[in-house]
């Protein structure tokens, strides 16, 4: 059996076919979204040059995704992601991307078995995960099966809720007018 901690190793072959390595068959790009979904790393390499096309592959089955009407990114994320790669300055999108993943990780972690948070030391964690919280919150809101009160909130949403709504929408802003500074 292989070892599922080692990335998956797919090699691309000069006719762009796709070989998992592990399986020893060709494989597409809904089969790697599935292996990843799964909870696997995959890795996938030009077989003739060697060069790691993991990243590549990745988008196009983000780019997949999203085109099929399954998406994920709102218009203002892809935005300030394209307006990213133009920026003068380094950028730390691609940190800041990286950190709410792992939180959003760690949450979904700590949600299901309760794990402590190895990150909470961590300069600006309050404010990330009191944004991350009031994502889950809004998200499971959703899906509870309640209606909506005359306010648009769903129904049993607590009155600290929009308190504490408030109190994210100002650290937000506080972040942004941060990261505007640095960026000049």
């Amino acid at each position: 059996m292989a070892d599922t901690d080692a990335p998956l190793l797919i090699k691309r072959y000069a006719s762009r076919r796709l070989y998992n390595t592990e399986t020893s068959d060709y494989v597409t790009l809904d089969n790697i979204a599935k292996f990843i979904r799964a909870g696997r790393e995959v890795q996938i390499i030009d077989l003739k040059s060697g060069d790691d096309l993991t990243r590549q592959y990745l988008l196009q089955i983000i780019a997949d995704n999203e085109s099929q009407g399954e998406s994920v990114l709102p218009i203002n994320v892809l935005t300030d992601l394209v307006r990213s790669y133009t920026s003068g300055v380094q950028s730390v999108v691609p940190q800041f991307l990286s950190m709410s993943f792992d939180m959003l990780r760690e949450g979904q972690t700590k949600m299901i078995g309760g794990i402590p948070n190895p990150m909470a030391n961590m300069p600006g964690f309050d404010a990330m995960k009191s944004q991350q919280e009031a994502f889950m919150k809004a998200m499971t809101g959703g899906w509870s099966g309640t209606g909506k009160t005359e306010t648009g909130k769903p129904e049993g949403t607590p009155a600290k809720a929009d308190d504490d709504l408030d109190a994210i929408k100002q650290q937000l802003a506080d972040l942004q007018a941060k990261l505007q500074k640095m960026s000049k």
